[in-house]
């Protein structure tokens, strides 16, 4: 008489092949047809964080893989659950964060008809556009197979996000469980390394020997690739200066005597050889093109990906590769071939940087009341300086802007923020994934207006009691607080006009500290450094949930940041006038 055999299901595959492949966190929200899924990871061991919307989910996610370089796994659920994941995917692609997306869907036959099934979308293709790969599972005994190839596509070359889209029927199928066994496996060595060829380093060296003002810019590529050491030791053979992008700050300290941060502009406008390590031409460095940089200046990159090669501006000296491996063959290879920037070039950026730090200081040194930008970041700033192995999260426009330049990082990746598409909402998931990763207190330095784009994840927060201080520069409004309404024609309009705030103003008398109160963390209000300085000095201190309402000058602050002149120019009598205006 024969034994039947052990049956498994969809659900217990997909939990065994996450944790084949050394998944340990997986964010999310839980309903049709996942919720099963979400109890069975817990139950096998896989911490699940469960968050209040799929976006925030899929952010933290996505800070997950940055700072581990391991995929962040986002759970949702099919039709709009997706769609609320897909951004923060799309936006993990953008920065290149090894994240997958795994998505519950509806029954194929069904929505292929378009027959109308419960949240009936395709969801494999809308996802394809915004993500490195996308792929359903579509038979039980290939769900094993289909996470590996998911976590590898995530991981391997450039890293990026991966939708993978499980439908419900599958999770729900069964095979036996002797047969089930095999075919889940582990992945050997999903992100190898790729060395650069000795010729492109001998070019590479051969332009950089001949460079009077040469300069060095490390993008968060250079922090993804925990390559710390060697990064810092070729930098400071080399004597290069060297210009961090806002999340490779602390990639090498801020106080280095080699940073150009505080003479950026100086910097990108004077250097005539410069070497991009994990950075892009894009926007953020202005395409590479004048007036920003000489137009004869030449540029070396480093990339894994030769497609970006000449993207804006000619690559002179491309070099293929993972970054470990092309700074390692780099810092070999000049032993042979010294470098030594000119005398005059460092100085000249030692002068500027003096000059700035000295003008950095006398703002910050202002305590004009109610409080402004400069003198809450300055105590922001003498906070953290004392505990530097906080992590901080910023985002907004005004808040991104000024924290980047004041809040000095002496440590890597301990700064997540809006990176490459400039998204806000990205606060709440990012400090929820800093925490969870690093178990390390966190800092996010939130504007008003960011902070409401993920604000209901304080509760989520609260509920797992993640050392996340929150601090929200309150100026009541995105940018400032205090436009006045444009007037309207028309006795119908002008009333409606006069009880409607202007389109930047927010509540300037918001209390945002009571909504860590209602869900049991700890608020404060405050108003003067003095009282910011010492409530951050205690959330430190006390390593339990806190938010930190910080009441500004609604006039404090400038519209879009520094990115004014991308809001097209409207000259008077350029537009036409309102439909009834005389």
């Amino acid at each position: 008489m024969t034994t039947a055999s052990r049956l498994t299901d969809g659900i217990e595959l997909v939990v065994d092949a996450l944790q084949a492949n050394d998944v340990e966190t997986i964010y999310g929200v839980v309903g049709i047809p996942i919720t099963d899924l979400a109890r069975a990871a817990q139950a096998a061991g896989i911490r699940y964080i469960g968050f209040r919307h799929e976006g925030s989910a899929g952010n933290a996610a996505a800070a997950a893989g940055f700072l581990t370089q391991r995929p962040g796994v986002c759970l949702t659920t099919s039709g709009p659950g997706f769609l609320n994941g897909l951004p923060a995917l799309a936006n993990a692609t953008t920065n290149c964060f090894p994240m997958v997306q795994i998505s519950g869907s509806s029954q194929r036959a069904i929505v292929d008809l378009q027959r109308g099934d419960y949240q009936d979308i395709d969801q494999l293709n809308a996802a394809r556009p915004f993500v490195k790969a996308a792929y359903r599972i579509a038979r039980v005994e290939d769900i094993g197979r289909g996470v590996a190839r998911a976590i590898r596509t995530a991981i391997s070359g450039r890293p990026g996000g991966v939708y993978l889209d499980i439908p419900g029927e599958v999770l729900g199928q069964t095979m036996e469980e002797s047969a089930a066994a095999a075919t889940i496996w582990r992945l050997v060595d999903p992100a190898p390394r790729q060395l650069p060829a000795p010729s492109a380093v001998e070019r590479a060296l051969d332009v950089l020997s001949q460079a009077q003002r040469p300069l060095i810019v490390l993008g968060k590529g250079a922090a993804y690739a925990q390559c710390d050491s060697t990064i810092r030791e070729f930098v400071e053979q080399t004597g290069i200066p060297f210009l961090p992008m806002s999340m490779a700050k602390g990639l090498l300290p801020d106080s280095h005597p080699q940073s150009a941060a505080a003479a950026r502009s100086l910097a990108i406008s004077r250097a005539d050889v410069v070497l991009l390590i994990g950075a892009r031409l894009n926007w953020l460095l202005g395409h590479g093109e004048s007036p920003q940089w000489s137009p004869d200046a030449q540029f070396i990159q480093v990339d894994i990906a030769a497609s970006e090669f000449d993207s804006n501006r000619p690559i002179v000296a491309p070099l293929t590769g993972d970054i470990g491996s092309v700074v390692s063959a780099l810092l070999e290879a000049l032993a042979a071939r010294p470098i030594q920037p000119a005398a005059a070039w460092t100085e000249e950026l030692a002068e500027r940087r003096a000059r700035n730090d000295t003008k950095m200081r006398e703002r910050l040194a202002e305590n004009p009341h109610p409080m402004r930008f400069y003198n809450a970041l300055g105590a922001i700033r003498s906070v953290l300086q004392d505990n530097p192995d906080v992590y901080v999260v910023n985002e907004g426009a005004n808040a991104l802007d000024l924290a980047r330049n004041v809040i000095d990082m002496q440590l890597p990746r301990h700064r997540l923020d809006t990176g490459t598409w400039g998204v806000m909402g990205i606060g709440m998931g990012y400090s929820i994934a800093a925490a969870v990763e690093t178990g390390r207190p966190v800092v996010a330095i939130e504007g008003d207006s960011a902070f409401g784009f993920s604000g209901m994840e304080i509760e989520t927060i609260c509920r797992y009691r993640l050392p996340v201080t929150v601090v929200i520069l309150n100026n009541g409004g995105v940018y400032r607080g205090d436009e006045v309404a444009a007037g309207a024609t028309g006795a119908t309009k002008a009333s409606r006009a006069e009880k409607d705030p202007a389109p930047t103003v927010l509540n300037a008398g918001a209390r945002h500290e009571l909504l860590a109160e209602a869900f049991g963390g700890k608020g404060y209000h405050v108003s003067t450094p003095a009282e910011l300085e010492k409530a951050l000095t205690e959330a430190l201190a006390s390593n339990r949930p806190t938010l930190i309402d910080c009441e500004l000058d609604p006039g404090a602050g400038v519209e879009s940041g520094h990115l004014a002149s991308l809001n097209p120019a409207r000259a008077a009598g350029s537009v036409n006038p309102p439909s009834g205006a005389g």
